[in-house]
């Protein structure tokens, strides 16, 4: 009975110190976004929404929408322009594939790789993933929101959609963002990551 007792109580440790890592890594996710915001030097905000900018709106840190995905790697793409609020068209190749599930659903997502920006030795494995769900233009940006990435070494790929962000177009018009391609519409409710700045 003790030894039963001992590894219960070792699994509900265990469990616990893995939540408070997840949550612990989405926290500094947040406070470092907001350093980056409530900072003239590097903030995306205008001038009226920076003077009383305090702090981003988040939804409840959620470990359901942090998933572990099938990565798929694509091969012999040919790099594309990418859409974007401008006229501006950065080149951009399908790097791979996310096969997930949430709640039950399975779920596709397209990951790509910025071609000029992986030239530079610190953004080497750098990916990018973009998406809209069904909270965009209601709780979240209609535009979508971003997730940054890195190349994974093998056939899967963590996504934590609470560390998802909006572009900086939601905050800013003098921004040129990358639009969300239409296969990367999430048919789910995405209640993660940062909300919409204002309407």
């Amino acid at each position: 009975m003790r030894v039963l007792l001992t590894l219960v109580l070792l699994v509900q440790l265990n469990f616990g110190f893995g939540q408070n890592k997840f949550t612990d890594a989405v926290e500094k996710f947040q406070k470092e976004l907001n350093a980056e915001y409530a900072d003239a030097r590097t903030s995306p905000l205008m001038a009226d929404d920076l003077a009383t900018f305090k702090t981003l709106d988040f939804y409840p840190i959620n470990e359901k929408f942090k998933v572990t995905a099938r990565f798929v790697r694509t091969k012999k793409e040919k790099p594309f322009e990418m859409k974007t609020s401008t006229d501006r068209k950065p080149l951009y190749v399908k790097y791979g594939e996310a096969y997930f599930t949430i709640d039950g659903s399975d779920f596709k997502l397209n990951i790509y790789r910025n071609i000029e920006l992986s030239k530079k030795a610190e953004y080497k494995d750098y990916l990018f993933l973009p998406f809209s769900d069904l909270t965009s233009g209601n709780e979240s940006y209609i535009g979508g929101k971003y997730i940054d990435m890195k190349v994974p070494e093998g056939n899967t790929i963590i996504i934590d959609f609470n560390t998802s962000y909006n572009p900086y177009c939601a905050y800013n018009h003098k921004y040129s963002c990358p639009k969300v391609p239409l296969e990367n519409d999430l048919n789910i409710e995405i209640k993660a990551g940062v909300k919409k700045f204002h309407d």
